[in-house]
């Protein structure tokens, strides 16, 4: 009981957490003169990302960084069979050309890069720093593309939802209590979760893919269901992309540079199956520009049998 109430107390954490964190950062960019559009794709694409990686810090600081790359393989498994799965179940999703012609490709590119850095068992400061790198190149040229286009459907979007309700002082105390409930909370999820592992007996690479992965996939989840719903299913696509590129880049990124990353623990299933993931989207999104409930039934039900397969 104790365990299942720190996972679970762990998680309520991260998700207040974050969204403190995102509320008051994004106010406050908007406060000092940032613009909505640039605020969107920089402070709240990170700290959409915030769970996961406080989380995989906490873990690496203990000296299980297996589940730091658990989290992040499972998390864009997690993203791509289960969100997409689930979301386009509820309603086909409509896939934007540019997500199909720069975003998805990118991200698989990425994929097959951290495969490689991977295969001797230890991502470092040099590759964490590598990430760090192509992460901010990432931003600015998404930035630049985006005034470029003048999307004025994404630019309205971002307007309406960072709309600067805040004081600075507020979003200041709104930004420092996310964060310090952020780590309380990853905290409790990683202490509890090392612990169910040793009880069962399964590795904490296996936690990250499981537990870890699929709890703080949940906002992404809520996110993009909320977005099927209101048939805003390109935001729903677009959600996924771009929190599995910064969960390759930042979190792995940041982690590698403060403590080596142990990738020994992850078979070659688990890489593949995140492979497989970021490539099947890709021709999944051409056909008819569109990922028909029946492709999302199939990529839920292969997630259940990935997840089931994991388990001891």
């Amino acid at each position: 009981m104790e365990i299942i109430l720190s996972i679970v107390g762990g998680l309520l954490l991260l998700f207040v957490g974050a969204e403190g964190l995102i509320r008051g950062s994004s106010n406050l960019a908007i406060k000092i003169g940032i613009t909505p559009l640039v605020v969107g794709l920089t402070v709240v694409a990170f700290g959409t990302s915030a769970p996961e990686l406080v989380v995989s810090l906490k873990a690496a600081l203990i000296g299980n960084s297996s589940i730091t790359i658990g989290n992040v393989l499972g998390s864009n498994i997690a993203n791509i069979a289960l969100i997409l799965g689930v979301s386009a179940m509820i309603r086909p999703l409509n896939v934007n050309t540019n997500v199909i012609k720069r975003e998805i490709p990118f991200m698989i590119i990425l994929s097959v890069l951290v495969l490689l850095l991977s295969l001797d068992g230890i991502l470092g400061f040099v590759e964490g720093l590598i990430f760090i790198l192509i992460l901010i190149s990432y931003t600015i040229l998404s930035i630049v593309f985006a005034k470029k286009e003048k999307n004025q459907e994404v630019e309205a979007e971002f307007k309406e939802g960072l709309k600067s309700k805040l004081n600075i002082p507020t979003s200041i105390l709104f930004t420092i209590c996310g964060l310090a409930i952020l780590i309380l909370g990853a905290n409790l999820l990683v202490q509890g979760a090392v612990t169910l592992a040793k009880l069962f007996k399964v590795s904490d690479v296996v936690i990250g893919l499981t537990i870890i992965a699929i709890g703080t996939s949940l906002p992404e989840l809520i996110t993009s269901i909320v977005a099927s719903y209101k048939n805003e299913t390109d935001i729903a696509i677009g959600n996924v992309v771009g929190s599995n590129i910064f969960n390759l880049l930042s979190i792995l990124g940041i982690t590698a540079l403060i403590l080596p990353i142990n990738t020994k623990g992850v078979s070659i299933i688990d890489w593949g199956v995140m492979l497989f993931c970021a490539i099947i989207l890709l021709p999944l999104s051409k056909t008819g520009f569109k990922i028909t409930r029946t492709e999302g039934a199939l990529l839920f039900t292969g997630y259940v049998i990935y997840i089931y397969s994991l388990l001891p």
